[in-house]
């Protein structure tokens, strides 16, 4: 079973960017993707990717950003 991790330092997204972590990224109350892998990050936005050619861009500061890993 998995859990969850909240990312909120750079040094958070950049272990899950390496780690090629699965994400799920919340507004407020609701899930707004889930499954995607850090691409890119700085101190205002996080790029994501679900497959080849679906990029999207988060602001950092409207959302929140949870690795899912599994449990050992």
């Amino acid at each position: 079973m998995a859990y969850q991790i909240r990312l909120e330092t750079d040094d958070d997204f950049q272990d899950a960017m390496e780690r090629q972590s699965v994400l799920r990224i919340f507004r407020g109350d609701d899930l707004i993707e889930s499954s995607v892998k850090i691409v890119r990050f700085d101190e205002n936005r996080i790029v994501v990717q679900a497959d080849i050619s679906d990029m999207k861009y988060y602001a950092r500061q409207e959302c929140e950003f949870f690795e899912q890993r599994q449990r050992r």
